[in-house]
C-alpha cells in the first residue's frame, strides 16, 4: 500500500458516498485509475465494508457503556460460549479481549439504564463471570471511525 492508497482510504473513511471522479480529483489521479485503486483495496480486504453511521441519541440509544469482565474461567469452552453470547446482543457493540486485570472490555449503547440492566442480566444469566463492573459515560469528547493512515505530523511542515 503507498502513500495514495492511504490517501483514498482516508477520503472514504470521511465520506464513502464520493462519487469516484471526486475522489480522484482530491487525491491527485484521473478517475480509471482511482476506481481500480478502490478495487484493489475492496480485494485484498483492506476496505472490509460501508456503512451508514447513525448518531445514537437522534435514535434514543443515549447510553453508552463500558463494561470490564473478569473471569475465573480461561478455557476455549467458555470463551466459545462467551463470545456466542455477546455476538447475539446488538447492544454489545465492541468487545475486546484485554490483557492486565481486566479479562474483556466491552462498549454497550443502550437507550437507557433499565436498558443496560436488560443486557446485564443476559450476559450473566448465559455465562458465568467472576466480576462485572460498568462505567457510564458522561460526555463523549471524541469519536472517530477513522483509521489514521497518513503521518500528520510530515503534512505541517
Amino acid at each position: 500500500m503507498d502513500d495514495i492508497d492511504r490517501r483514498i482510504l482516508t477520503v472514504l473513511q470521511e465520506d464513502a458516498t464520493l462519487p469516484v471522479s471526486e475522489l480522484a480529483k482530491r487525491v491527485g489521479l484521473s478517475t480509471t485509475p482511482c476506481w481500480k485503486r478502490v478495487q484493489k483495496l475492496r480485494e485484498d480486504g483492506v476496505i472490509t465494508k460501508q456503512v451508514v453511521l447513525c448518531d445514537p441519541a437522534k435514535i434514543d440509544l443515549k447510553l453508552t457503556v463500558f463494561v470490564e469482565i473478569r473471569t475465573n474461567r480461561h478455557n476455549d469452552a467458555w470463551l466459545r460460549k462467551f463470545a456466542k453470547i455477546v455476538r447475539e446482543v446488538p447492544e454489545i457493540v465492541d468487545v475486546y479481549r484485554m490483557s492486565g486485570d481486566v479479562d474483556y472490555l466491552l462498549r454497550v449503547v443502550v437507550r437507557d439504564i433499565e436498558g443496560y440492566d436488560a443486557v446485564y442480566r443476559k450476559l450473566i444469566r448465559a455465562v458465568e463471570v467472576f466480576d462485572v463492573s460498568s462505567r457510564f459515560v458522561m460526555e463523549k469528547i471524541k469519536y472517530s471511525t477513522a483509521l489514521p493512515l497518513l503521518d500528520e505530523s510530515s503534512d505541517a511542515e
